[in-house]
């Protein structure tokens, strides 16, 4: 079973016998756990901004980095900007991602972020074309996607249910943005982030949420009468609007 191809994405390989460390300290998750499957990480600015999100599998001798290909660039200057001296090398492979709902097939990995986005699996082979309406699932279970919810320099993990989506680990020690993701979670109560909302009418992604004409949030993807959206939620409400769509929490 090749399932159907993700053709926005590309697949890095890290090389080196540093490759393990150098990872460790910079991305959300603990790549130590690599030996279960996939890992879904991200990595931040020193801020706690998010700047991509990206799966990781132990492909051996490298270790292989899944990302979507707008992200691809930035993310690559940044992973050599901090390579310093280090025994790593990362180049762009011929893997394709192709993934699929339902039972996990053999070399394929089930995607850790939730049961229902069902698997992935590298293969240089070419898959189908895409039948599967994947944003009704991630809307369904409120799990942004890379560039939509997930905003470069703005969007900030926590507020995104990266715990909830296995990508983030509070125990793994340092890494970059390490310092603002672990202040989040311990010392205040999240005020704003995702949330699943009913919807009358449609509005494009990122069009402003407003409740008695004050800003509340942002709607982002829609599926039939839901959407996900990114809200304030002390200002949120029953009475909310995004242009001519009727918005309401779920």
């Amino acid at each position: 079973m090749n399932g159907e191809q993700a053709t926005d994405r590309i697949v890095f390989a890290i090389t080196g016998t540093d490759r393990v460390k150098f990872l460790q300290g910079l991305i959300t998750n603990d790549i130590n756990t690599l030996s279960g499957g996939l890992v879904y990480s991200a990595m931040l600015t020193p801020q706690g901004k998010y700047l991509a999100d990206f799966f990781l599998v132990d492909a051996g001798d490298s270790i292989w980095l899944d990302v979507q290909d707008g992200l691809a660039p930035g993310l690559l200057q940044r992973l050599n900007m901090y390579k310093l001296r280090a025994d790593v090398t990362i180049t762009q492979n011929d893997m394709n991602v192709l993934r699929g709902i339902g039972p996990t097939p053999p070399g394929a990995f089930p995607d850790p972020r939730h049961a229902a986005l069902g698997w992935r699996r590298y293969s240089p082979d070419t898959g189908a074309a895409g039948q599967i309406d994947w944003d009704a699932i991630r809307v369904a279970h409120c799990i942004p996607e890379s560039g939509i919810e997930l905003i470069p320099n703005e969007t900030y993990i926590l507020e995104a249910g990266f715990e909830r989506l296995s990508g983030v680990d509070f125990k793994k020690g340092c890494y970059v943005g390490q310092e603002v993701t672990a202040r989040m979670k311990h010392k205040t109560e999240l005020r704003k982030g995702l949330a699943l909302v009913k919807v009358a009418g449609s509005a494009p992604a990122g069009t402003p949420i407003l409740a008695a004409g004050k800003p509340v949030g942002t709607l982002f993807t829609q599926s039939g009468s839901q959407a996900i959206a990114f809200l304030r939620f002390e200002r949120a409400g029953s009475d909310m609007s995004a242009g001519a769509a009727s918005v309401s929490i779920q």
